[in-house]
């Protein structure tokens, strides 16, 4: 899902970059509730992206890997998941 996010990002930036018609005109679209959404689940694939990937960084350092506690860290970073999806969920809309 992310990789075809990047379409939907470089597009917006390209548009916003053009000129100033174009900067306006991404401004305008960026505020219908769609492009939210869409702005939306892109910061949330993102932010799942980073946490795993902090969570795995751990896990290379030796920490967190034995049975007992890595599906708990597995549940952790899903819990903050959520936590930072609903804060940008805030902050997009």
């Amino acid at each position: 899902m992310l990789f075809f996010a990047v379409g939907f990002m470089i597009w917006a930036l390209s548009n916003s970059l053009e000129s100033r018609q174009g900067f306006e005109q991404t401004v305008a679209i960026m505020t219908h509730p769609l492009a939210k959404f869409i702005t939306w689940g892109i910061l949330s694939l993102i932010a799942y992206h980073l946490l795993a990937g902090i969570k795995h960084l751990i896990m290379d350092a030796g920490y967190l890997e034995t049975l007992e506690t890595g599906p708990v860290a597995a549940k952790v970073t899903l819990a903050l998941t959520a936590v930072v999806i609903v804060l940008l969920g805030v902050w997009v809309w």
